[in-house]
C-alpha cells in the first residue's frame, strides 16, 4: 500500500532525507541543537553595540508601559519577555498583532513604548499596526533578524538577532532565531533590572506567592499567635495545669510568666521527658504532686521580634535545635508564640 505521507517530498518514512535515528543519532541530533543555539547567543553578545544602549534608555524612561508584541513563535517569546519586564520592575503587557488590528491597539498610550518581535521584519501582521503607533508617536525597539526588512528601518532602535541557521534540520521551525530573541529579551531586562537598581526587597514586591517573596516579605507578626491563642502559664502553676495548657494550645511547649506576665521559662514536651526520666530514678514520681512549671521550665528561652523576617526565626530555630519562639522585646511581657509548624505551613520549607 502506498504510504499516505508519500506526497510530502522531504517528509516521513518514504522521502529521502538524512534525517538521524537511533538512541545515538537522536543523542548527536539533541547536541548539536544546544551547540547552535549556544552559538547563536554567542553570536549576539559579540555584535552588541550603542543600538542596546539607546533601547535601555528608552525603556527606562518610559512614562508609561511597554508593550511587547509579535506573531506565532515570536509572540510566544514575546509573552515570556513581557512577564520578565514586568516580574523585574518594568510595567509591561503582551498585545497580540492580530487583535490589535481589530481594537487592542487602543490598550496603546503615547507614553508606551513598543517592543516588536519578528526574525523576518516583515510580518504582515505587525506591519499593519506600525503606521498607526507611528502617528501615535511611541518609540519602536524591535528585535529582528534581517537588519535591511521594513520592521528595521521604521523602528526607532532594531536591535539584530538574525542567526546564522536555524538548529531544524529542514531550516524550517524556529529554533535558533526564537531562542536569540528571548535571550535578547532577557539581556534586557537584567540590564534594565541593574540600572534601576532594584533591590531584593522591591523584587519581593512582585512576587508575593512565590518562595522568594515570602523569604522577604512575611514577617514573624504574621504567622504568630497571639493572646489566648499564646500558651502561658504562671510560673507556680502545678505540673498538672502545665500539662492541660499545653494540650489545650496545641503547641508543645507553654511559656512561663512571672507575676507582670515577663516571660522567664518555657516548658516544652521534651522538657516533661527529660524531668520525669530524671524523677523516676529519684523519687518514682513521687514529687509529681508538688512540682510547679518554674521547677521544669527552661529559663531564658529565646526570643525574636515581631518584625523580624519570618525567615530569621526560620534559621534561629534551626540554628538552636528548637520549635518555637516567644515574640516581643526582652523583659516585657510577650505578644506572642511562633512554632516551626507555622514556618511550614507559610511555605518557607
Amino acid at each position: 500500500m502506498r504510504d499516505r505521507f508519500a506526497v510530502c517530498p522531504g517528509f516521513f518514512v518514504n522521502a529521502p532525507h538524512n534525517f538521524m535515528s537511533g538512541p545515538h543519532a537522536m543523542l548527536e541530533r539533541a547536541k548539536q541543537t544546544l551547540l547552535l543555539e549556544s552559538a547563536a547567543i554567542q553570536a549576539l553578545a559579540d555584535r552588541l553595540d550603542d543600538r542596546f544602549v539607546q533601547a535601555i534608555q528608552y525603556l527606562e524612561e518610559c512614562q508609561g508601559r511597554v508593550v511587547v508584541t509579535g506573531m506565532g513563535k515570536s509572540g510566544i517569546i514575546g509573552m515570556k519577555i513581557a512577564a520578565t519586564l514586568a516580574s523585574t520592575g518594568t510595567p509591561s503587557f503582551f498585545l497580540h498583532p492580530a487583535e490589535g488590528s481589530h481594537g487592542d491597539i487602543g490598550m496603546v498610550t503615547r507614553r508606551d513604548v513598543l517592543l516588536v518581535l519578528s526574525n523576518s521584519g516583515e510580518t504582515a501582521e505587525l506591519l499593519a499596526l506600525l503606521p498607526t503607533l507611528k502617528y501615535f508617536g511611541v518609540p519602536i525597539i524591535s528585535l529582528v533578524g534581517r537588519m535591511n526588512s521594513t520592521l528595521a528601518r521604521i523602528s526607532t532602535v532594531a536591535l539584530d538577532v538574525a542567526v546564522e541557521r536555524e538548529a531544524c534540520p529542514l531550516g524550517l521551525a524556529p529554533t535558533c532565531s526564537t531562542t536569540a530573541a528571548l535571550a535578547m529579551g532577557d539581556a534586557l531586562a537584567v540590564a534594565l533590572l541593574e540600572k534601576r537598581q532594584l533591590s531584593p526587597e522591591q523584587f519581593a514586591l512582585f512576587h508575593p506567592g512565590g518562595v522568594l517573596g515570602k523569604k522577604l516579605l512575611l514577617r514573624v507578626s504574621d504567622l504568630m499567635h497571639t493572646g489566648s491563642d499564646m500558651p502561658l502559664v504562671p510560673a507556680g502553676a502545678t505540673l498538672q495545669s502545665t500539662i492541660l495548657e499545653m494540650t489545650a494550645k496545641r503547641l508543645g511547649m507553654t511559656g512561663v510568666v512571672d507575676d507582670r506576665g515577663c516571660l522567664v521559662g518555657i516548658v516544652t514536651d521534651g522538657d516533661l521527658r527529660r524531668w520525669l526520666e530524671r524523677e523516676a530514678l529519684t523519687t518514682g514520681y513521687g514529687g509529681l504532686p508538688a512540682r510547679t512549671a518554674e521547677g521544669v521550665m527552661t529559663r531564658q528561652p529565646k526570643g525574636i521580634a515581631a518584625q523580624a523576617l519570618a525567615v530569621e526565626a526560620l534559621r534561629v530555630m534551626e540554628e538552636k535545635k528548637i520549635t518555637s519562639l516567644f515574640v516581643g522585646d526582652s523583659g516585657m511581657p510577650p505578644v506572642g508564640v511562633l512554632h516551626l509548624h507555622d514556618l511550614l505551613g507559610a511555605g518557607l520549607l
